[in-house]
């Protein structure tokens, strides 16, 4: 009897009480106003967000904007738009006027101007157009900023790099079959006929470039080698094709060897950080055929090639040494409407899912892939990278998103 009484005693008469259920409050979400600005820079004809794309954000209430001709170069019309249900804007200024914008090109100085604060950036930051007035401006607007090419998906990849790299390297393949016929090349088909060999492609890199590279060269019955100095992604590669093919290290020797009777020699060396080396020498591209073909996809990086120098999509192509070389940065923009559904594919997606956040910057904080593209926030800059080679303080990101809750 005692011990009962302390027992009850132990407890309030409010303790006791029937209690109400603790439920999660569920957050109320906030419908997203988007923009879509025409694209003037960096030889750009993709689009970021693809009609299609579009009406499922109308569809579930969301609010799009897109500048007027934004998709005309990926042949995508203003109708197109306007039937998905998007408003079209008829100045650089009013689709500035949206809360989150997202653009295929990097920002331009002029456009950091239109920004407001607390406007969330979704763009490629291209390191090479970077430069601390760049950073301070949107410091200065106090953004949020991301970058495309740095935001991972769940499994810790990076996307619209990796879907990128494959249109690029296919694209390097069709181009180099192009550039090796008449009126340009030797008059060479890339595959072989019935007692007629095929052409011989080089292939400098093992990474997603080149294994989609090689996969279009070898679907076209080509003869492929490749050059790589890591010997993981060689073994990788050769998994991946299905299929035996010639692998090798990059010794001068034999790559020496192996150019004087390429047709086609395609570089897909890449640098994680810096420009990427220089593999192939002059004196080894003077001792090419005449008419044989160079296709540098690593010129984002500075080239492969010491002969490779930067063209465009309206004059990709220069003569040196009689050796055709196409040194285009951006090849995917030469296939813009296949580029931008790629790019829409993962974009719309990821934006979505904020609905379940109650906006895009609680997403930020509770996706760490998509935290990890961003580089401005609020006024700081959280890239530290970015923040050593400027001399800039920065902010970890983490503890800025922790106080902004």
């Amino acid at each position: 009897m005692g011990d009962r009484k302390r027992v009850q005693h132990a407890f309030s008469t409010a303790e006791l009480l029937p209690q109400e259920e603790m439920l999660e409050v569920q957050r109320k979400p906030r419908k997203l106003f988007i923009g879509i600005p025409k694209e003037s820079t960096y030889q750009e004809n993709r689009v970021a967000i693809v009609p299609s794309s579009v009406a499922s954000f109308i569809h579930r209430g969301h609010r799009v904007m897109v500048e007027r001709e934004a998709g005309e170069k990926s042949n995508y019309t203003d109708n197109d738009y306007s039937e998905a249900g998007a408003d079209i804007a008829h100045s650089r200024e009013e689709v500035f006027k949206a809360d989150v914008l997202i653009k295929v090109a990097p920002l331009t100085l002029d456009e950091i101007e239109l920004l407001r604060p607390n406007q969330i950036v979704i763009t490629p930051l291209y390191l090479p157009g970077v430069s601390a007035e760049y950073l301070n401006l949107l410091r200065q607007k106090r953004v949020t900023a991301l970058a495309m090419e740095y935001i991972k998906d769940d499994i810790g990849q990076f996307p619209i790099v990796r879907i990128m790299s494959e249109l690029a390297g296919i694209s390097a393949a069709m181009t180099a079959s192009e550039l090796l016929s008449k009126p340009k090349g030797k008059g060479v088909l890339l595959a072989g006929i019935s007692g007629v060999p095929s052409a011989k492609v080089i292939i400098l890199g093992a990474g997603v470039v080149a294994e989609f590279a090689a996969r279009a060269v070898l679907g076209l019955g080509a003869e492929v080698r490749i050059f790589d100095n890591n010997i993981y992604k060689l073994m990788r590669l050769q998994h991946q094709l299905g299929r035996q093919v010639y692998t090798s290290a990059i010794n001068p020797f034999y790559l020496k060897q192996e150019l004087y009777s390429a047709d086609v020699v395609i570089g897909a060396i890449h640098s994680k950080t810096g420009r990427t080396p220089v593999i192939v020498s002059e004196e080894m591209v003077m001792n090419m055929k005449p008419g044989s073909v160079i296709i540098d996809v690593s010129i984002d990086q500075g080239g492969c090639f010491a002969t490779s120098r930067m063209t465009t999509h309206q004059e990709p192509t220069f003569v040196e040494h009689d050796i055709i070389h196409y040194c285009v940065p951006n090849i995917p923009s030469r296939v813009p409407r296949t580029a931008s559904i790629a790019i829409s594919n993962i974009l719309t997606p990821l934006l979505l899912s904020a609905e379940h956040t109650g906006s895009i910057s609680q997403l930020i904080h509770e996706h760490a892939g998509l935290r990890h593209g961003v580089y401005t926030f609020k006024g700081c800059l959280t890239n530290r990278y970015l923040g050593e080679r400027f001399q800039i303080k920065t902010t970890d990101l983490d503890l800025l998103l922790t106080s902004d809750l």
